[in-house]
C-alpha cells in the first residue's frame, strides 16, 4: 500500500521539477507551448493504450467502460466550470493570466487535473502487483509542461517563488494520496468496476486536454504543435510497446 503512495508522488514529482526549472530559467512562451504539446501527445497515448485499451480488455462488455468515459468527462467538465467561475480558469496560462484569479481556485483546478491520472497508478499496482512503466512515464512527462507553464504564469502574476514551490510540493503529495486511494478503494472490485475507473480517468484527461492544455499549447506554439504532439504520442507509444 505504501508503494502506491510512493509511485503516485514520484509521478507527480515532475510538477516540482518543472516548477524549479521555470523558476531558475527564463523560458520563452513558444517553447512552453511546444513543451505542452509534447505532454499532450504523451497523455493521448496513455489514454488510448494504458487506459481505454486496458479497460476494454477487462470489461465484460456490459457498457461500463463507455459509461466511465462519459462520467469522467462530465465530472471534469462541470468541476472545471465551477473552478473557472471562482477564478481558476487561467491556471495553465504561461503569460500571467492567473493575476485575476483566485489562488485557491488555481490550486484546486490543478489538483482536479491530476487526481484521475494519479488514482490509476494505485489501481494498476493493485491489479498487476507493480506500476505500469509506460503509464508512469506518461504521467511524469506530461506533468512537466503543465508545471512549467503554470509556474511561469504565476511568477508573471506576482506570486512569491516560495509560495509557488510549496504549492507544487503539496499537489505532489495529494497526488500520492490519490494513488493510495486508487489502491485502497478498489481491492475487491469487479472487472467492470475497474474498467469503469480506468475509462473515467480517460474521459477526464481527454476533456482536460481539449479544454485547457491543447488550446494553451497552440496559442503559444503555433502550427508546429501538431508535429510535437505527434512526437510525444510516438515516444509514449514506444515506451508502452517496450514495457
Amino acid at each position: 500500500m505504501a508503494a502506491s503512495f510512493g509511485w503516485g508522488a514520484l509521478a507527480a514529482s515532475s510538477l516540482v521539477i518543472g516548477s524549479v526549472v521555470a523558476l531558475v530559467f527564463s523560458i520563452k512562451l513558444r517553447t512552453i507551448g511546444l513543451i505542452m504539446a509534447f505532454g499532450a501527445g504523451v497523455l493521448i497515448s496513455a489514454v488510448a493504450f494504458d487506459l481505454v485499451q486496458e479497460a476494454a480488455d477487462k470489461s465484460t462488455g456490459s457498457g461500463w467502460a463507455i459509461a466511465g468515459l462519459f462520467a469522467g468527462c462530465a465530472v471534469f467538465f462541470f468541476g472545471d466550470g465551477l473552478i473557472d467561475r471562482y477564478g481558476g480558469s487561467q491556471r495553465k496560462d504561461a503569460d500571467g493570466g492567473q493575476e485575476s484569479g483566485s489562488p485557491l481556485s488555481i490550486v484546486l483546478g490543478t489538483v482536479l487535473d491530476g487526481i484521475p491520472e494519479s488514482m490509476v497508478i494505485g489501481l494498476t499496482i493493485l491489479e498487476g502487483g507493480a506500476v505500469g512503466a509506460a503509464y508512469l512515464a506518461a504521467v511524469f512527462i506530461s506533468n512537466l509542461p503543465e508545471s512549467i507553464s503554470s509556474t511561469a504564469g504565476l511568477v508573471s502574476s506576482g506570486w512569491k517563488k516560495s509560495r509557488i514551490l510549496w504549492m507544487w510540493i503539496a499537489i505532489a503529495l495529494v497526488s500520492g494520496l490519490a494513488s493510495l486511494a486508487g489502491y485502497g478503494l478498489f481491492q475487491n472490485s469487479s472487472p467492470d468496476t475497474v474498467a469503469f475507473v480506468l475509462t473515467f480517468a480517460a474521459g477526464a484527461i481527454l476533456t482536460m486536454l481539449a479544454d485547457t492544455m491543447m488550446p494553451e499549447a497552440f496559442e503559444h506554439g503555433g502550427k508546429l504543435v501538431g508535429v510535437v504532439t505527434t512526437l510525444g504520442f510516438a515516444v509514449a507509444f514506444t515506451i508502452h510497446v517496450l514495457d
